[in-house]
């Protein structure tokens, strides 16, 4: 008898971590990453940008992580800080895809070679606590200008 709920028990944690991870899938583990990414750079390259990376499909949480970081950066910043929500669906041929390593909904901040990448953070909180992730992005943003 302990056998089969310890099984049972076994099988509905995994299924809880796989329903979970559906929306929220990263190539990355961590909820914030700075690494160097070795590319061309530009003058613009020095600016501070917002790319969201995300599916044709979204639930509302991937909704949401693109309307609070949209909602803050123009709140905090105006037109200073680009921000870009990309459909990697959609535009499979861009090069960013490539130069980032994406292949799931990621939220990164981006200044030069200095990259953070937001997304388990925006996906824990831009739903059921909005302010904590505008604090983040406010923070996260105003440590790279």
């Amino acid at each position: 008898m302990k056998k089969i709920i310890s099984t049972l028990a076994y099988i509905f944690v995994i299924g809880l971590i796989s329903v979970s991870a559906q929306c929220c899938s990263n190539t990355k583990n961590s909820s914030e990453t700075s690494k160097d990414v070795s590319c061309n750079q530009t003058k613009e390259d020095t600016d501070v940008k917002a790319y969201y990376f995300h599916a044709t499909r979204r639930c509302a949480t991937c909704q949401a992580v693109e309307s609070v970081t949209e909602e803050t950066l123009k709140e905090y910043y105006g037109s200073k800080i680009s921000f870009q929500s990309i459909n990697r669906e959609q535009d499979k041929d861009n090069p960013m895809l490539a130069q980032y390593k994406v292949s799931g909904q990621t939220l990164l901040i981006i200044k030069g070679d200095k990259i953070v990448n937001l997304t388990n953070y925006a996906f824990m909180n831009a739903r059921t606590n909005p302010e904590k992730f505008k604090a983040k992005i406010k923070d996260t943003v105003d440590s790279m200008i």
